[in-house]
């Protein structure tokens, strides 16, 4: 029963079914967004949510049947876990936001689609690195915004007066948003502004964020490349099964032909043998029977 438990979960088909129902539990946590949705149909919305969210309890039960004490250690099962169970804590509570939670459930295709695993895992991978990046972005921004305010202060207050507004209006210049009324503010007064936004854009815009692409693409490398090996590696393995079980056949083969060999042997040399031994025993009698007749006569 187990076994046909973890084929049923591992099938191709079962996927692609709990896809189909996050899918729809996802359009119809949407379709609850509009009033008149739901003054027509809330009824089957909610009839369809909570049949989405006992087939994800009834999917993680039998996971957990199949898997045993292998099922906590899983941090996918974990995550589906605190899913369904923030999905049941929104059902019964009353609260609007543990009923806007119910929309975490979608998050489930994140451990359902292999693809988005891999590129979830990549990021994961990636956050040491990305950590690295994000300090060394908070420094340039600081140090850009002290300066900012000392020279652009008194020039506009409202977005250098101080250090706070100034850390805002850098981040904002450094997302591309508006930048250029903000550096024309500045240069009405200080003509040669444009030197420090435009060593800012380069450094943070360009470079910095930048590295968290890099960051990023090389860990889905190194994802990518474990995959491989890991492919690899059972395809060795399925190999060397392959050929030890196909020497196997050859070598049971080898044996028959053999037997069969030998029985051939037997075969021809039983006919020629019976022949020599059967003439002597059918003349014995013939021999004697004229011996009596030459007698009486």
């Amino acid at each position: 029963m187990r076994e046909r438990t973890r084929v049923l979960l591992a099938h191709r088909h079962f996927q692609r079914f709990i896809v189909g129902v996050i899918l729809i539990n996802a359009a119809t946590l949407g379709l609850e967004t509009f009033p008149a949705v739901v003054a027509q149909y809330g009824t089957v919305l909610t009839v369809v949510d909570h049949v989405a969210l006992y087939i994800f309890t009834a999917e993680l039960i039998a996971k957990l049947y199949v898997e045993r004490a292998a099922f906590v250690r899983d941090p996918w099962n974990i995550f589906d876990t605190l899913i369904v169970a923030i999905a049941f804590a929104s059902t019964n509570g009353g609260l609007s936001v543990l009923r806007a939670l119910r929309i975490l459930r979608v998050l489930r295709l994140l451990s359902v689609v292999p693809s988005l695993r891999r590129v979830v895992s990549a990021l994961l991978r990636a956050m040491p690195g990305m950590s690295s990046i994000v300090v060394l972005l908070s420094l340039v921004l600081y140090v850009a915004a002290v300066m900012a305010t000392k020279l652009y202060g008194q020039t506009a207050p409202h977005r250098f007066g101080s250090l706070p507004t100034s850390l805002f209006t850098l981040y904002q210049t450094m997302t591309g948003d508006d930048w250029g009324n903000i550096a024309r503010e500045v240069m009405s007064r200080h003509p040669t502004a444009w030197i420090f936004f435009t060593i800012f854009i380069l450094v943070c815009t360009f470079v910095v964020l930048n590295l968290f692409l890099a960051v990023v693409v090389s860990a889905m490398d190194e994802e990518n490349a474990e995959e491989r090996a890991a492919l690899e590696d059972s395809t060795a393995h399925i190999m060397e099964d392959t050929r030890a079980h196909t020497q196997q056949i050859l070598d049971e083969l080898s044996e028959l032909r053999k037997e069969v060999a030998e029985l051939r042997a037997l075969r021809e040399t039983a006919p020629a043998a019976a022949p020599m031994k059967a003439v002597p025993m059918k003349a014995a009698p013939m021999k004697k029977a004229r011996g009596k007749r030459s007698r009486s006569a």
